[in-house]
């Protein structure tokens, strides 16, 4: 590299783009508080002093045909898990609301399985009317490999982002999954975008992969055009194939956090799961690259609480009042 990391930082700044092919070894290596400065500055400028709080749902639990090796929903695994049909549309309004009072921008009904389709879809499909009707919280769904109508129906009834993430880059992912391929979840992910959806999604770090796989999601996530970016650090969960894996140490997750910035600059780069593998619960990141959260309780690893996210906004000078993710201009672009 001929420029110093705060100089990347700045020409980003500036309008620069990073793209495939470009050199980026020097991300592996350099000072992780330089990055972390860079990254902070970058996330100044396209973030402001805004940071989005979002939380989920578990929707509907258990059973999922996919043999995903981290996850505690699949079928393939035995965790102990609780497993249960679609939940009452009452029940998910009630967590909604109980959110949105709490100050949360977004919500999520998330659902294991690899689509959901047939009765479930439908009573999803109620749940987002009834709190479109009366709740003015963000509404996003997360339910696996949908088809253009299925989004088009979500789209209708008030959804306005879709989860689907990558969880890792194209090399990598038959080493965690080999029920579905990383081409089904670009697949996806672009017939939801040309619905008009935001579309959320990251992966997962500290699975098996190296430093060259984080990279290169970082690099798919923007030539895919993605605007909030969950990155989850893998928390080992018992009786999944990724049990013994050691947890990744907080560096790494920090100074992933932070190329993901560079990477993508105007995207929300969102906290997921692991945030308390990371120093302070990650209060760091949202001064070093992280501009948003999952808040709350998490599906089947240990989250944070709201009160506890805003009193570390407020500490920083951040809040949560303001912008979305993205404006119908970026949604457009995306599309086309």
């Amino acid at each position: 590299m001929t420029t110093s990391v705060s100089e990347l930082a700045q020409k980003i700044i500036n309008g620069y783009r990073i793209k495939r092919g470009d050199d980026l070894e020097f991300f592996k290596t350099c000072d992780l508080e330089e990055l972390e400065r860079g990254a902070g500055a970058i996330q100044k400028r396209y973030r402001r002093n805004h940071v989005d709080l979002c939380s989920i749902i578990n929707g509907r639990s258990g059973r999922c045909p996919e043999d995903c090796k981290y996850c505690a929903q699949s079928a393939h695994h035995c965790t102990g898990i609780d497993e249960y049909p679609f939940l009452p549309k009452e029940k998910i309004y009630a967590e909604a609301k109980k959110n949105q009072d709490a100050g949360l921008n977004r919500f999520a009904i998330v659902t294991a399985g690899r689509a959901l389709t047939g009765e479930e879809f439908e009573k999803a499909l109620d749940a987002f009317r009834m709190m479109k009707k009366d709740l003015t919280i963000e509404l996003c769904a997360s339910m696996g490999f949908l088809n253009a109508e299925q989004f088009h129906r979500l789209h209708e009834v008030g959804v306005t982002s879709y989860h689907h993430n990558i969880e890792t880059s194209k090399r990598f992912f038959p080493q965690i999954c080999t029920t579905h391929t990383y081409d089904d979840k670009i697949r996806t992910i672009k017939i939801a975008q040309k619905e008009g959806l935001c579309v959320c999604s990251g992966g997962i770090i500290g699975m098996g992969e190296d430093w060259d796989d984080r990279l290169d999601m970082a690099i798919s996530l923007a030539e895919l055009n993605i605007y909030s970016i969950p990155i989850n650090a893998l928390m080992p969960i018992k009786g999944t194939a990724l049990e013994d894996r050691p947890q990744i140490p907080a560096e790494d997750v920090m100074r992933t956090i932070a190329f993901f910035r560079y990477i993508n600059p105007e995207a929300n780069i969102r906290l997921a799961a692991g945030r308390k593998v990371m120093p302070d619960n990650g209060e760091k990141a949202f001064m070093s690259g992280a501009s948003a959260s999952i808040s709350g309780d998490m599906l089947t690893t240990c989250g944070t609480t709201i009160k506890g996210d805003l009193a570390i906004l407020k500490k920083l000078g951040l809040s949560n009042e303001g912008a979305n993710d993205w404006d119908d201009d970026e949604v457009q672009a995306a599309a086309n």
